[in-house]
């Protein structure tokens, strides 16, 4: 009898106890330093390629085409560029082009404006760097989608 009641008093005391337990309210995961920590799917280069696009094309929405590329694009310009561990940008090139000024112009400032950057995993670093390509796509109205997150261009 006096263990039935022990038992009985257990169980109460334990569900009590975890009545008061503090719930944990899920929010932005952070680092040791504080900062926001870094998707898995920026654990690898392409994976941090695509979280950039995407930084890249929120920053500058009024310029990204939302649909399937043209088939026949005014611009191909493809960027090099340096990224440091904390996201800033360190350096930029054009590496290709058609010689289009006002898409070199467009794809450079859209860059150069969204910076700074998610901060690349420790180990996509080279020296405390990453050095990345990029292409931006440009339909003939001006518009670009990066090609890391960009449709399947149409075929005719």
């Amino acid at each position: 009898m006096m263990k039935k009641r022990f038992a009985i008093f257990l169980a109460a005391l334990g569900a009590a106890l975890a009545a008061c337990t503090p719930t944990r309210i899920p929010g932005p995961r952070t680092d040791t330093l504080g900062q926001p920590a870094i998707p898995l799917a920026g654990n690898t280069l392409q994976g941090y390629k695509e979280m950039l696009a995407e930084h890249i094309s929120n920053a500058n929405a009024s310029q990204v085409y939302g649909g399937q590329p043209q088939a026949l694009l005014r611009s191909v310009i493809v960027i090099k560029f340096t990224v440091d561990a904390s996201g800033k940008l360190l350096h930029s090139s054009i590496t290709r082009s058609n010689d289009d000024s006002a898409t070199e112009a467009t794809a450079l400032a859209s860059l150069r404006g969204s910076a700074p950057f998610p901060r690349p995993a420790l180990q996509l670093l080279k020296h405390g760097r990453l050095e990345l390509s990029e292409t931006w796509l440009f339909n003939t109205d001006g518009r670009f989608q990066i090609r890391s997150i960009a449709q399947p261009q149409m075929s005719q």
